[in-house]
């Protein structure tokens, strides 16, 4: 699945938003998070290898290190928000008696 106008518009903002891309800060990883989760509740599908290809080939990433927990995070997000989209699929119904 080719990553989408939107998704490519917030791995640049990443890309921009992050100084040190040698190692990621605890406060980098809750704002790529913030981003990812961002994305996916708008209902934005993006495929994890496509992630990391496109950080790789980015050109200003050269620690792999830094792009695989970039990639591992967006599969983490996108992954825990699919779980939890399959638990509000249940009915609201209060009874259970399908009224």
């Amino acid at each position: 699945m080719p990553l989408t106008n939107n998704v490519i518009i917030k791995l640049n903002e990443i890309t921009t938003m992050i100084e040190d891309k040698s190692k990621l800060s605890e406060s980098d990883i809750s704002v790529i998070k913030s981003i990812f989760q961002n994305l996916v509740e708008n209902n934005e599908r993006y495929d994890v290898d496509e992630i990391e290809f496109w950080f790789t080939n980015e050109g200003s990433w050269t620690k792999k290190e830094s792009i695989i927990r970039i990639a591992n995070l967006s599969s983490y997000v996108q992954d825990k928000y699919q779980q939890t989209a399959h638990l509000r699929i249940i009915s609201d119904d209060d009874c259970g008696c399908g009224n």
